[in-house]
């Protein structure tokens, strides 16, 4: 259950980025579901840039980029996303990181 005052966590990372060996972005998306987050998310950007480069990655097909910029959106309880965050922050080289408050309308499965 989460309350009617959540949290949203964004996190804005690389596609090429690594933690062991394996894409960034499953890995904290497996560490999210290990610590029990209310939901996550992972959105593959079409255009972008960020600190580390000024260049324009894009998913035009002559400029085809092998970089596309990743969101990860979580969303929780403050507390949750707060202690998440120190889980994750030192495997993170290179990204920017949101938290901001979010009005949770509902949140329900399906299942009876």
């Amino acid at each position: 259950m989460i309350p009617e005052q959540g949290c949203l966590l964004r996190i804005f990372i690389g596609e090429r980025d690594k933690y062991k060996g394996k894409p960034l972005y499953e890995w904290i998306v497996v560490k999210a579901r290990e610590q029990e987050l209310a939901g996550a998310t992972v959105l593959r950007g079409m255009m972008g840039f960020g600190a580390n480069s000024r260049v324009i990655h894009t998913f035009k097909i002559q400029r085809l980029s092998e970089d596309m910029p990743i969101v990860i959106e979580l969303v929780d309880t403050r507390e949750k996303l707060e202690q998440f965050l120190d889980l994750i922050d030192d495997k993170i080289d290179a990204g920017l990181v949101t938290l901001e408050k979010a009005e949770v309308r509902f949140y329900r499965s399906n299942k009876k």
